[in-house]
């Protein structure tokens, strides 16, 4: 069956932006076919340990992302709110979940000026319901397996599929990955290679652990 995306944008930039802006789409054909990088994803032997480190400290903090969830509208998996955090902040619950900037001030990275109300110092539930919002992922009733990685891909910008690469926002670590990586906002290199474990093999990880649970 042929899954129907949301409309796909790419943005220069490898922090993230909103997913559903109208403009620069790209065309359908290019989108990558999640559910067979998955299922052929092999994570790097000697990265397993690393990973493992990951995983783990996704279920420690299992509980703090589920009432995370539970405060906000929608039904965004408390994994997937891990994985952001991990991505983000690597897993620091003093950094905005937006980007991963202090949380003593607004953001000032993609996306600045986050969150637009209150007043600093925020709590991370404060920043992390705003950046649960802005994303759209409030909004999003289809959290199966390809969305969701769909979603993550647009957490951090879709501006790899411009240079026809995976991008290792999911896929550092794996067969699916080998270099190319945006160094900075709007700064793509070709030859720098992601020190990050990609979200994907965290995920697929946690499937094979039994502490998440994923549909389609």
């Amino acid at each position: 069956m042929e899954y129907t995306f949301p409309p796909l944008i790419i943005h220069a930039s490898h922090k993230a932006h909103h997913p559903d802006h109208p403009k620069k789409k790209l065309h359908r054909h290019a989108r990558p076919d999640y559910k067979k990088l998955f299922d052929t994803c092999v994570i790097d032997p000697k990265k397993v340990g690393v990973i493992d480190l990951d995983v783990t400290k996704t279920i420690h903090n299992m509980d703090r992302y589920k009432k995370l969830v539970l405060s906000v509208e929608g039904n965004i998996p408390w994994w997937f709110v891990g994985l952001v955090h991990k991505m983000e902040a690597s897993f620091s619950f003093n950094h905005h979940l937006h980007n991963g900037d202090p949380l003593t001030a607004r953001t000032v990275q993609v996306p600045a000026g986050r969150p637009v109300h209150g007043t600093p110092p925020f709590t991370w539930e404060e920043s992390a319901q705003d950046a649960a919002r802005y994303q759209g992922l409030t909004k999003v009733t289809d959290w199966s397996l390809v969305n969701a990685l769909y979603r993550l891909e647009g957490y951090n910008g879709y501006g790899y599929l411009y240079h026809g690469i995976n991008s290792p926002y999911l896929w550092s670590f794996s067969n699916h990955y080998t270099k190319g990586k945006y160094v900075k906002d709007g700064v793509f290199d070709p030859n720098a290679v992601s020190q990050q474990v990609g979200s994907a093999l965290v995920l697929k990880r946690l499937v094979e652990r039994g502490a998440a649970v994923l549909t389609g």
